[in-house]
């Protein structure tokens, strides 16, 4: 039992974003506004907001509003917004989009102003069915919404596609703000 423990602690087993790339004195962390070169406005601000949560999700780190009161430094830019039709009904009207997003990202140290960790692009992206035929009320996207499937069929096709696609919107986010600090805390 004992060589078993020795073993599994030194072959560099670790738990998924347990941040054990990140330089051991890091404490806090300030996320940089991150460029925006989509047509979409605001994406970067909307991203900025997952990620700080994120981040204090794990309490690895803590996030400060000024570099001065930083360890760490996040920066990036949000490269593409796509949001495109996949699916069509018999008259050719798209029931379902496929929205996507990517970004870059460099974490810094600035006590020594090296870069820790980037990427050139990491992404994340979510079907959003917009007619209430292309919905399946069981799938587990749907049920984390506060709607049921009676509410669905109660709102309009406008009401419909603009519920769906920010909740889709907010879950790819969510994702992408995950795979973010993953890659970020484990130097994948």
């Amino acid at each position: 039992m004992i060589v078993a423990a020795l073993c599994i602690s030194g072959c560099g087993y670790h738990f998924a974003a347990s941040g054990d790339v990140l330089p051991a004195g890091a404490r806090t962390i300030y996320v940089k506004r991150f460029g925006n070169a989509t047509r979409i406005t605001g994406i970067n601000d909307e991203l900025m907001r997952y990620i700080k949560d994120e981040i204090a999700l794990h309490h690895r780190l803590k996030v400060v509003d000024s570099p001065d009161l930083a360890d760490l430094q996040l920066s990036g830019d949000v490269r593409v917004f796509i949001s495109a039709p996949v699916n069509f009904n018999a008259a050719y009207e798209p029931t379902t989009y496929r929205n996507s997003v990517q970004v870059s990202a460099v974490l810094r140290d600035l006590h020594t102003n090296r870069t820790i960790w980037s990427t050139a692009l990491i992404g994340g992206g979510q079907h959003s069915p917009v007619v209430a035929t292309s919905i399946v009320p069981t799938t587990p996207s749907f049920l984390q919404q506060n709607l049921n499937g009676g509410d669905i069929l109660q709102m309009t096709d406008l009401q419909t596609a603009q519920s769906q696609t920010a909740a889709a919107r907010d879950l790819m986010m969510q994702k992408l703000a995950t795979n973010l600090y993953v890659e970020m805390a484990e130097g994948f």
